[in-house]
C-alpha cells in the first residue's frame, strides 16, 4: 500500500492523487532469522521484501563484522543491491551476554563473552563500548552506507561511543 502510495495510488483504485514520498525499510539478519529454515530461506525472503519496495535494510544487532560482511556479501549474490545498514548495540551489563543471545537469537563473540565475564560488573559498560568503538571503526572504513544504534532507555552509552569515537 505504501509503494502504491508513492505512485500516488491510495486505496480507492479509480482516484489518482498526489504521490507521497515514503522510504521503506526492512529488517534483516546477518545469524539468520530464528524461524528462518536456514539462511538461504531467508535470503530467499529478505529479496522478496527488496521486490515488494523495501529500499533499504537495517540487521538485527551484531558482535562480529565478520558476520555483517559475509551477509551483505550473500545478499549482493542474491541480488539485493539496496543499502544494508548495520545494526550495533553497546552491551552495558553483564547479564546481556546471556540475555541477548537469549532474546535475539545472536552470537557473542568468545573473547567478548570472556573478557566480560572475568571483569568486575562496573566495568561492562567500558567493554562494550571499547567492543563497539572497533566495529565502528571497521565498518566506517569499509564505507557501510549508515549505522543503526540500539539504545534501550539510556543515552550514556551511545555518549560514551560518540566521546570515544570523537564524532
Amino acid at each position: 500500500q505504501v509503494k502504491g502510495m508513492n505512485d500516488g495510488n491510495y486505496i480507492m483504485d479509480d482516484v489518482q492523487l498526489e504521490p507521497t514520498d515514503f522510504c521503506i525499510g526492512t529488517a534483516g539478519y546477518p545469524e539468520k532469522h530464528f524461524e528462518a529454515m536456514n539462511l538461504a530461506t531467508d535470503l530467499h525472503y529478505l529479496k522478496a521484501k527488496v521486490d515488494a519496495g523495501a529500499s533499504y535494510i537495517v540487521t538485527q544487532m551484531f558482535y562480529s563484522n565478520k558476520s555483517y560482511f559475509e551477509y551483505v556479501d550473500l545478499c549482493r549474490k542474491e541480488n539485493i543491491t539496496v543499502p544494508i545498514i548495520p545494526g550495533l548495540k553497546i552491551i552495558t551489563s553483564k547479564s546481556h551476554v546471556k540475555t541477548l543471545p537469549k532474546n535475539f537469537y545472536i552470537d557473542i563473540p568468545q573473547e567478548l563473552a570472556e573478557e566480560i565475564e572475568k571483569s568486575k560488573p562496573e566495568h561492562t559498560l567500558e567493554i562494550g563500548v571499547n567492543w563497539t568503538v572497533k566495529q565502528v571503526e571497521e565498518l566506517l572504513n569499509k564505507n557501510v552506507p549508515a549505522l543503526h544504534f540500539y539504545i534501550m532507555q539510556d543515552s550514556k552509552p551511545i555518549k560514551m561511543l560518540m566521546e570515544k569515537l570523537k564524532i
